[in-house]
């Protein structure tokens, strides 16, 4: 029986690096662009995201939940300038981009994989790690093979190696893109990096030019229930966790499969696998929570807990490639120290299911142990700048007593000349 979906979406996230000296003006780029919006969080709106997170971390990933009433209205009313110097006051910013006024595109042939854009999101965290998203749905099929075919050639359209031909059969619902290419140079317009230059010192190791994916899939409960053992999809599942094509016939090594992939099974009918670079989601239409609440709660609170780590992956990875420059080492600290104070090892939501996903996510990112390897390089880079400066310190009086020597033996040499 061919494996069918009764919901999906996919998000795709790109981090990108701004200079932190340019990162204002940055801000200030996209409060011109007119397609451009400041998203802020509303309790009201909002309620879910505001009721899961915890509110030290609250207010540092949502900070905009601070502006009501009358402070929002002020800001919004406010101009360019007065909005930026709000926004530059926050840890982290939210831009939304509009396509509102676009038609619906021609379907064709129906010969393709046709895909919608729903939406476009821009995270910007202060220390200029900034995330473009792209939320994206299949159209006119529910075949889970065009899912895994989709997912798996779209991730790498802003490489440097992709090429039209890789997406010939991948078409595009909406007016504002002709093709794949437009939407790679759309990209390198909103976040101003091309992924062909350099983007700073050890950056090109830092940010990888293939989305990271973020997809729920609801499979049909024909496929997967009582009466259908998940044994039979259980391939397909695989090939969605690791993203890859539904031609991947090899077959599946578990042992490696639980070395390089986690999986939450909490729940009997919903399976979320997390590599390294992936966060992938599969549930059966057998409960109804599973395709109306589940998918929202996956692309609002576990989608900014999902970002929420990524970020604390680039920016300790930034942290790292920031050891090859002894002239930062004393901001190195002083950002090191607010990152562990504000962020690290806190707890993010008294959500149970959500701290399980976020605990899993951290430890499948390996963030401990990059944490504790740039620890333990600050430690020693930290003792030889002291032991430098300890050993500067000294000859310094060792110069001055030579001086304050040569002085003295004049005076005395003079005393004697004047007394004889």
């Amino acid at each position: 029986m061919e494996l069918m979906t009764k919901y999906q979406y996919t998000y795709f996230i790109h981090p990108y690096i701004i200079d932190e000296t340019k990162y204002d003006k940055y801000i200030l780029k996209l409060l011109k662009d007119k397609r451009c919006s400041y998203k802020v969080f509303e309790k009201e709106k909002d309620l879910d995201i505001y009721n899961f997170f915890l509110p030290n971390i609250r207010s540092y990933i949502f900070p905009s939940f601070e502006l009501r009433g009358a402070s929002l209205k002020q800001f919004l009313d406010s101009k360019t300038e007065e909005k930026k110097k709000r926004i530059l006051k926050d840890s982290v910013a939210y831009f939304t981009y509009d396509f509102a006024e676009d038609i619906q595109g021609k379907v064709g042939a129906e010969n393709g994989i046709f895909f919608k854009i729903e939406g476009i999101e821009i995270i910007c965290f202060r220390t200029g790690i900034c995330f473009f998203t792209m939320k994206t749905h299949l159209e006119n099929t529910n075949k889970f093979a065009d899912l895994l075919d989709f997912n798996y050639r779209f991730k790498g359209i802003n490489s440097e190696f992709a090429s039209l031909r890789d997406y010939e059969n991948i078409n595009i619902q909406t007016d504002t893109f002709n093709d794949i290419k437009d939407i790679s140079e759309f990209i390198k317009q909103i976040t101003g990096v091309s992924t062909k230059s350099k983007i700073g010192l050890g950056k090109e190791n830092i940010v990888n030019s293939q989305f990271y994916t973020y997809s729920y899939v609801c499979v049909e409960t024909s496929n997967w229930s009582e009466k259908s053992s998940f044994s039979n999809i259980e391939n397909d599942f695989f090939r969605f966790a690791n993203v890859l094509p539904s031609n991947y016939n090899s077959d599946f090594n578990k042992a490696n499969i639980e070395h390089n992939l986690h999986i939450i099974e909490k729940f009997k009918y919903i399976k979320t696998t997390l590599s390294n670079t992936s966060s992938n989601i599969m549930c059966s239409g057998i409960d109804t929570y599973n395709y109306t609440k589940l998918p929202y709660e996956y692309e609002n609170q576990y989608f900014y807990l999902y970002v929420l780590s990524l970020y604390k992956k680039m920016f300790l990875m930034k942290l790292n490639t920031d050891f090859r420059q002894y002239d930062v080492i004393v901001k190195m600290r002083e950002n090191f120290a607010k990152f562990t104070r504000r962020l690290w090892d806190k707890e993010v939501t008294l959500d149970d299911t959500g701290a399980l996903y976020y605990k899993t996510l951290n430890k499948t990112l390996e963030l401990d142990e990059l944490y504790a390897e740039i620890q333990n390089k600050y430690e020693v880079i930290y003792k030889d700048l002291n032991i430098e400066k300890n050993n500067n310190y000294y000859s310094i009086i060792v110069i001055l007593l030579i001086f304050s020597l040569i002085f003295n033996t004049i005076n005395i040499i003079f005393l004697m000349y004047w007394l004889s």
